[in-house]
């Protein structure tokens, strides 16, 4: 009979080589599954934690914006003024120091036509800003104060106009203030007193890009009204040295005096005459009751101008002031 093979230690060798890598291959991808569910286990809390963290900072700063927009509007009912600071800061001014719109004189036609800008402007009727140039101390910011006021006599607190005067230094945060006054339902008036730029420079490009050419362009709730003794707001050496030094002087020019172009109005103020400027003295001491004969006041009051080489309502003013400090007077209205 054959005999049947034996069971060698060699037979049984290549079977179970066979199978050890097979129970080998299935065994890793189970730790390997193991040990990426233990990672990811551990890495779902933080990853949960960071969910909840941001949301809870974008809850926070968005109650914040919330409650900083809430304190700003009720900021803006305090006063009727303020006074703008580059670090973002509005102070109140709780009355404003100007001159009664009745005792500018020589200024009629000017005077109505800001008016009347301004009008519109709060009525929310399209409107211009408004530059005021020409000669000193003639009432250029004392007009635009007064019509401020003379706006305001007869409205109720909350559709009050808001004047708010920006410093020339200033200029650069003139965007930040515009980011700030867009989100209200108050109407401002941003003013900048005796505006010009010298050297080099060039804040005056936040101003044009606030007046038209920005993306976001002026707000609708906001006008601006500047004064200057220059009419381009720019001083003529340097347009002069733009035109030397630029390879297009035409094009160099017309960047800088573009400036005023974009000042839809402008008022101009001239040298007042004789009578103009005797009419303001006259005004003025009528209204705070300083008298004294008119044949000795139009003399002192002229000799005043001779000596301070101009005629102008400013000139006029500080006569006033010399001649009631001399007579005993409060300049206080009647």
């Amino acid at each position: 009979m054959p005999q049947k093979p034996s069971k060698s230690p060699a037979g049984k060798g290549p079977r179970t080589a066979a199978r050890k890598p097979a129970r080998v291959a299935a065994k890793r991808p189970k730790a390997a599954s193991k040990a990426t569910a233990k990672a990811a286990s551990k890495a779902t809390p933080d990853l949960s934690q960071e969910r909840v963290v941001r949301a809870l900072e974008t809850i926070a700063a968005h109650l914040s914006a919330q409650g900083k927009l809430a304190v700003e509007r009720e900021s803006f009912k305090q006063a009727d003024a303020f006074v703008w600071h580059p670090d973002g800061r509005l102070a109140a001014v709780p009355r404003v120091s100007r001159v009664e719109l009745f005792l500018l004189k020589g200024v009629d036609r000017v005077r109505d036509i800001l008016i009347e800008n301004t009008e519109r402007f709060t009525n929310g009727l399209p409107a211009n800003n408004a530059l005021l140039w020409g000669a000193r101390g003639m009432g250029k910011s004392s007009l635009v104060k007064a019509a401020h006021a003379s706006i305001n006599a007869e409205r109720k607190p909350a559709d009050r106009l808001k004047l708010i005067e920006i410093h020339r230094e200033d200029i650069e945060s003139l965007p930040a203030l515009m980011e700030q006054l867009r989100a209200s339902f108050f109407r401002f008036i941003v003013f900048c007193d005796d505006l010009s730029f010298d050297g080099n420079d060039a804040s005056y490009k936040s101003l044009k890009a606030v007046l038209e050419g920005g993306i976001e362009g002026r707000p609708e709730n906001v006008i601006l009204y500047a004064t200057s003794n220059r009419r381009h707001l720019l001083a003529r050496e340097m347009i002069e040295n733009e035109r030397s030094t630029a390879i297009n002087p035409g094009e160099a020019v017309e960047e800088k005096v573009s400036l005023s172009d974009r000042f839809g109005l402008w008022l101009g103020f001239h040298r007042c005459s004789q009578d103009e400027y005797l009419a303001m003295v006259r005004g003025y001491c009528s209204h705070f009751g300083v008298k004294v004969d008119d044949e000795a006041l139009e003399r002192e009051a002229l000799e005043w101008s001779t000596t301070r080489g101009s005629r102008s309502g400013r000139v006029a003013w500080q006569f006033v002031q010399e001649l009631a400090g001399r007579l005993g007077v409060k300049l206080t209205a009647k």
